[in-house]
């Protein structure tokens, strides 16, 4: 029986990789779905195209969640769309690399705008609409233990994306609305392909310190959203969990 079966979920970041995998698991769980997509409209309305086609409902919904009137136009519109809201998961996410000499105030800007900020601006627009046993899920990075040079604004968006799960795991408990986040190792996405990633030697570095000894597919992190979306985490908040295949 699917786990979700009424529920309505908000993904953002949701027209490529994990997000993708995301929108999709929530919606095979019976789900309804909010795609949402910064720039990508072709992309979300692909993954909504692929929830509907499986039998599934879905909308793709555009919104730059680092900016307040975006965030809270998405969430309006799921609950427009749908009735209610059960679910936010915040993927939305962007990454970049440089060694500290190189570091610029623009790459700190844009990465702590949409890892945190975005975070904390869609829970805020969220948390008016959400009721008991709803549950919200972060989407963090091993990265903030697995401490990869030249990623030290990167790991600190996520560093801060943890500590926030922590914060408002307890801030909503009282509303019996639960606050988790997974934090995924590598994984092989549109993003890494772009990045030159997959296939490199950096990449078979990665593999070979994984103990499963593959890097990991937007599906393995999916199959973990879901999860804790459903009541089977019903006695599951403030956790962080490591998806990474083993790499610490």
């Amino acid at each position: 029986m699917a786990k979700l079966n009424g529920k309505v979920a908000v993904v953002t970041g949701a027209s490529k990789g994990i997000g993708a995998a995301i929108a999709k698991a929530l919606a095979d769980e019976g789900a309804s779905v909010v795609v949402n997509y910064a720039s990508s409209k072709a992309g979300a309305d692909a993954v909504v195209e692929a929830i509907a086609s499986a039998g599934g409902k879905a909308v793709a919904v555009q919104g730059d969640v680092a900016k307040a009137a975006e965030a809270q136009g998405l969430i309006e519109t799921a609950v427009r769309e749908f009735g209610r809201l059960d679910v936010l998961v915040n993927n939305s996410g962007i990454y970049g690399f440089a060694s500290i000499e190189e570091l610029s105030e623009d790459q700190y800007r844009q990465q702590f705008d949409v890892n945190v900020l975005g975070v904390l601006l869609t829970t805020q627009a969220a948390a008016k609409h959400l009721g008991e046993g709803a549950s919200v899920i972060n989407i963090s990075s091993a990265i903030t233990h697995i401490h990869t040079p030249n990623a030290a604004v990167y790991a600190g968006t996520k560093g801060a994306v943890n500590a926030i799960t922590g914060v408002l795991a307890n801030e909503l408990a009282p509303r019996k609305i639960r606050v988790n986040a997974v934090s995924p190792g590598y994984v092989t996405t549109e993003g890494t392909h772009t990045a030159g990633i997959a296939g490199s030697d950096l990449e078979a570095g990665i593999v070979a310190q994984t103990p499963l000894g593959r890097a990991g597919e937007p599906d393995d992190i999916a199959r973990v959203v879901a999860f804790l979306a459903s009541d089977d985490a019903g006695w599951l908040t403030g956790e962080v969990i490591t998806a990474s295949g083993g790499i610490r």
